[in-house]
This record gives C-alpha cells, sequence and structure tokens, in this order.
C-alpha cells in the first residue's frame, strides 16, 4: 500500500497564538490585523523578530532580523514578548486533536507536524476531505489556521504545505511534481540552504527542475552525500518515515542578550555560568553526556563569533564543560569589544549508558557528579532558581 502523509504547518504561529491568547483574555485588537511583530523585551534589547504580521511584511520586515532595525523600517510597529510556554500549550492542543486522526505523528518543530494517514482513511474516504475537516476543526475550535500539504512521502508533502499560504491545502503526487514542484526557484527546495545556491547557479541550476535532471554522479562529485540527498529530493525521492517516537536532543544550548552592552570579561564569564549551568541541568535531565562545548559572542555589530572544542571524554558536569566554556570565551574576547550577545551548547551528545569508562579516569568525577544530581534535586523539587552555586566554581 502506498503511504499517505499529510504535513501540518500553523500559519505564522507565534503571532497567531499571541493573538489569540489575547483576544481570549479581552484585547480588542486582533494583532494579526495591524503592523505587529513577535520578539523579545526592547528595554532589555533581547532578540530578533521571531513572527511578523502580513502588514508588517509589506513593510519589508524579515523573520530574523534585530527589532531595532524592524522599528526603522516601521516606526509604529507592535511588539509583543514571546511566550514559548503558551507556544507549547497551543502546540499540546493542536497534537491533542491530531491524534483522533492517526496515532503516527512526528513533531518537526513547535508549529507544524507530519501525519501518516495511510491506515486511517478508508476506501471511500478522499485525503482532501479528510484536510478540509482538520483545518476546518483548527479554525473553529482552535482560532487560528493553517496550511496542509498532502502526497506520498514526507518531502513531498512539506513541500506542497509551503505553497501559497494562508489558510490553504495543496496536493503534491508524484505525478504532480514535473508541474507543480520543478518550475520552482531551486532555492525553494527543502535543505537547499543559502551557501548552496551560488554554486547550484554556477552549474547552470536555477530551477529544482533544472536539478532533477542534473548528472546524479556530478552532484554527488562536487557535494557529497548532500549533492545525492538534493538530487533525490529534486526528483521527489524520500523514504523516511514519520518518526512519532521521542528522540533524544543532538545538541542543547542557551544564550542571552545582555541589557546593557558589557566589556567585563569577568561579567561575561559570570553570566556564561549561569548559562552553562542551566545547559547542563537540561543535559543531566536527558541523561545524556556531550563531547563537545560551543561558546558563541554577538557584539553590538550584530557581528557573530563562536568557538568549540572536543572534550577529553563525555561528561554533563557542569564544572568540567563550564571549564571548558571558559576558555573558549577567553579565546573568543578581545579586550574592549562590546558583547550583546553570550551563548553556550553541547553537542554530540550520547546517552549516558553508553559511555566507556576508563580504568584511569578520575575518580574525582564521582564527588562532582553527587554534587550536581543532588542540585538537580533540589531543583526540580523547589524551582529552577531555588539554589545557586557559589563562586567557588569559577576560582
Amino acid at each position: 500500500m502506498e503511504r499517505l502523509i499529510f504535513h501540518i504547518d500553523v500559519n505564522n504561529a507565534f503571532l497567531s497564538w499571541t493573538a489569540v491568547e489575547m483576544l481570549k483574555n479581552g484585547a480588542t485588537i486582533d494583532i494579526r490585523t495591524i503592523p505587529a511583530i513577535i520578539g523579545g523585551d526592547e528595554s532589555k534589547r533581547h532578540g530578533v523578530v521571531l513572527a511578523k504580521s502580513n502588514i508588517a511584511k509589506q513593510f519589508g520586515i524579515k523573520t530574523g532580523e534585530p527589532i531595532y532595525f524592524a522599528r526603522q523600517k516601521c516606526p509604529q510597529i507592535k511588539v509583543f514578548e514571546s511566550n514559548h510556554k503558551m507556544y507549547r500549550e497551543y502546540s499540546d492542543r493542536l497534537y491533542k486533536l491530531f491524534q483522533e486522526y492517526t496515532d503516527k505523528i512526528e513533531r518537526f518543530s513547535i508549529d507544524e507536524c507530519f501525519l501518516d494517514m495511510t491506515n486511517f482513511i478508508g476506501k471511500n474516504e478522499k485525503p482532501i476531505n479528510i484536510a478540509k475537516e482538520i483545518s476546518t476543526r483548527i479554525k473553529e475550535e482552535q482560532k487560528f489556521t493553517v496550511n496542509v500539504g498532502i502526497s506520498q512521502n514526507k518531502l513531498l508533502a512539506k513541500m506542497a504545505s509551503d505553497f501559497e499560504k494562508p489558510d490553504k491545502i495543496h496536493t503534491l503526487w508524484k505525478d504532480e511534481i514535473e508541474s507543480k514542484m520543478w518550475p520552482l526557484k531551486v532555492s525553494e527546495l527543502l535543505m537547499v540552504g543559502k551557501k548552496s545556491i551560488p554554486k547550484l547557479e554556477r552549474m547552470g541550476i536555477k530551477t529544482i527542475g533544472d536539478l532533477a535532471h542534473s548528472d546524479k554522479e556530478k552532484m554527488y562529485k562536487v557535494f557529497g552525500k548532500f549533492g545525492k540527498m538534493i538530487w533525490e529530493y529534486a526528483n521527489g525521492i524520500d523514504n523516511s518515515e514519520v518518526n512519532y517516537k521521542k528522540e533524544k536532543p543532538k545538541g542543547i544550548g542557551n544564550s542571552i542578550t545582555l541589557p546593557y552592552d558589557c566589556n567585563n570579561i569577568e561579567e561575561l564569564n559570570k553570566i556564561l555560568l549561569n548559562l552553562t549551568e542551566q545547559v547542563t541541568f537540561r543535559l543531566r535531565k536527558e541523561n545524556m553526556l556531550a563531547n563537545v562545548v560551543n561558546v558563541q559572542i554577538k557584539d553590538k555589530f550584530f557581528r557573530v563569533y563562536s568557538h568549540q572544542r572536543k572534550m577529553d571524554s563525555p561528561t554533563s558536569s557542569t564544572k568540567i564543560i563550564f571549564a571548558e566554556a571558559k576558555k573558549l570565551m577567553y579565546e573568543l574576547y578581545s579586550k574592549g569589544t562590546q558583547v550583546r550577545l553570550v551563548g553556550v551548547r553541547v553537542d554530540d551528545l550520547i546517552d549516558e549508558q553508553d559511555k566507556q569508562i576508563s580504568l584511569f579516569e578520575n575518580k574525582q568525577n564521582e564527588k562532582q557528579e553527587k554534587i550536581d544530581n543532588a542540585l538537580d534535586k533540589l531543583k526540580e523539587k523547589y524551582g529552577y532558581d531555588f539554589i545557586k552555586r557559589g563562586t567557588d566554581i569559577e576560582k
């Protein structure tokens, strides 16, 4: 039996969910109908544009740009702070609705899911009608809109849902690839990033159809495995399953935009410690260990610098990871640099149980693990901010 996959994507999720919540709480204006963006707290200089209304889009405001630039383009823009706890609640309600149609659901992100409908639609039912039913229910029951893409695999369903927006349902069956997908710019193909486009264009590849008709072996020689993958995608080939089992994270990170530009390395290290504590707390909660630590800073001109280092052995120790992060900070930081953002991330994660224990490994780590675990238990019981480390770890 050929598969049947839906990809459902919330239209302008963060702004839509914020608008719905505000209307529930008595707001008289729907922020989806005015120049509005979701970002951070401007007084704390935090954040970039996470979502924008269609009217804001007309001013040239782009997702991902600093709010400062957005306000220059549209001085009357209304800025609303993001609320990820609330977004997760809306996402969970949407997921719960999907469970009425299938138990094979993959969260692709907080605002989009793949649904494997293969065994959940009767012979006499049309997929488009089920999609319309889901879309209408979301609009009536949850007060926001979605796009639905329908096809035989995840790639084509995802591509279909990205066609004309908002509040649309599109199909992209395999026999529709030539007419619906091949005429699109190659930049619109899933996984083709900005860095690849100039190289593809130099090869005479401007549309997805050009890529589909290119030489597969040549693509592999130029781009390696990535070249083979995007060639297959251009031809509608994707055998990946809807992964409805929870996956472990591949990396864990956190960052903060400072309320003022900071050029004091000791202050930056205190911030770095706080971020490391949050990251390692989540790392231990997932029962995982990190092999790589990465530190990132952004200066007042929005230039981003980062360094990473592979550690001697995988760990979740706050003390060890902070020590490495601190070294990276000193490598990154130049005296006098005005820093506006600091970030810490750990990567190349493995399950705690998969760690190979060395006979020569220092047992001092056991003491640190006990301290970390004790602090974690207190935080879980009384709240994350209940207890803070002293400066001894920094010393």
